[in-house]
């Protein structure tokens, strides 16, 4: 039986309170109001008061609603019928199709047993020379991809989502502009990807504690259909919307702020989620590709700043491009050494020219004689940027290594690049001899 009460102590921006007993953290309510009902979730358990955050917002909430606590937490359906789907920070319908009530699934449980985990092993493609050959992605690995606002991150997940060899792809959204929602949803229906795509979408104009389910509603999905064998790519953007809800409800419950306003748990909230990546034995995978902007390009924020201590390295998105400085991604020597044969030395020599060119230019700029190979250097560095860097550029590995060494090839003898002379004997291009 449903415990019933017919008193708020209080409202305060999205959370109500209420005396109560037996409740349980976690555990869903029902507000009955004059509108209609509203579910609410319990945050808070303080001797009988009983903070919950309405998902829908307190408008039109008053003291003598009424509130029946459901026993239950958070679920949400598990069948293929989500393919294809799109749905808002609650598991409702956004794209008004049927909903699913078959199934129902936990969210926000523990990340999977180590005993079950196996070491990572192998690569997903992305058609990006910047992840593929330099900082691979590696399947059941946890990345963000930090940026700043104004940057095309959501370009380059959707581009990810359409072109990685991966069996489905989930993204979870968090304060995204109605715009960029409709850019995801159309550019994955385009590219035929939708059909192997589910989507969690919370907007800037939703209610703000909805984001905070989306990273759990997202993951708890990926974990069912890993476990039934499939390689399942998330993708969740932004993590700092995510954060920043997190703050304005702690702000609610007036908890004791840490830096810059954050709860105290920060770092504990964000790897209970990044946790969720797993190769797991005899079934599927879950790998995260997660955005997280940085306030004022302030890398010390304490979103990023917490977010780097879990993660597996990270890509850095400054002026529309991946940066090869800073961007690390820390389990690529468990593949890229048995992808091709030249592909860890090749990574290595043309981003020690790179940082070469990078000197030569600031030569350039200070007007300094340029020598010789200050010339080639700046000839390389360009090549590098424009068929490299450039994140139009969509190429398989292969080629990607094979125009390297063309690159290489064009602008300087094999003696110049530092490459093993076995290698260059291999892979030199012919024409360039």
């Amino acid at each position: 039986m449903s415990k019933v009460y017919s008193r708020i102590e209080s409202i305060a921006g999205n959370v109500i309170i209420v005396k109560a007993d037996g409740v349980r953290y976690g555990d869903l309510a029902q507000i009955n109001t004059s509108f209609g009902v509203s579910l609410a979730e319990v945050i808070k358990l303080a001797g009988d008061q009983v903070s919950l955050q309405v998902f829908a917002g307190c408008r039109g909430i008053s003291t003598g609603d009424e509130v029946r606590f459901l026993g239950k937490s958070m679920q949400i359906s598990y069948s293929e019928s989500l393919l294809g789907r799109v749905f808002n920070g609650s598991g409702e319908p956004r794209d008004k199709g049927p909903r699913l009530s078959e199934n129902m699934i936990y969210i926000g449980g523990p990340s999977f047993n180590p005993a079950r985990r196996i070491i990572p092993r192998n690569m997903v493609r992305t058609g990006i020379p910047m992840i593929d050959l330099f900082n691979t992605l590696v399947e059941s690995q946890k990345l963000p991809i930090f940026s700043i606002s104004g940057e095309p991150y959501n370009e380059v997940l959707a581009r990810i989502a359409l072109q990685a060899e991966v069996d489905l792809i989930i993204l979870g959204g968090m304060g995204l502009k109605y715009d960029d929602y409709l850019y995801f949803r159309d550019t994955l229906e385009e590219g035929g990807a939708l059909s192997r795509s589910i989507l969690f979408v919370h907007t800037a104009a939703d209610p703000v504690v909805e984001s905070l389910m989306v990273p759990d509603i997202s993951l708890a999905v990926a974990e069912k259909f890993a476990l039934d064998g499939k390689k399942v790519l998330v993708l969740l953007t932004d993590m700092t919307n995510f954060a920043d809800a997190m703050k304005e409800i702690a702000i609610t419950q007036e908890q004791v702020p840490s830096n810059r306003g954050y709860p105290g748990d920060l770092y504990s909230q964000l790897a209970s989620r990044y946790e969720k990546a797993v190769d797991i034995e005899g079934a599927g995978s879950i790998t995260i590709l997660a955005v997280t902007t940085m306030p004022g390009d302030d890398v010390t924020h304490p979103v990023p700043d917490n977010t780097g201590y879990i993660t597996e390295g990270q890509y850095y998105l400054r002026n529309g491009r991946i940066e090869p400085f800073g961007s690390l991604s820390r389990l690529k020597q468990q593949v890229n050494d048995r992808t091709r044969e030249d592909h860890r030395p090749l990574m290595d020599g043309m981003i020690k020219i790179y940082a070469s060119y990078k000197d030569s230019l600031e030569k350039q700029a200070m007007g300094f004689q340029m020598t010789d190979w200050d010339v080639k250097l700046i000839k390389y560095g360009e090549l590098f940027e424009k068929e490299m860097m450039d994140l139009t550029v969509n190429i398989p590995l292969e080629q990607a290594l094979d125009n390297g060494w063309k690159m290489l090839a064009e602008c300087f003898d094999k003696e110049e690049t530092g490459l093993r002379s076995n290698l260059c004997e291999k892979f030199w291009p012919v024409s360039q001899e």
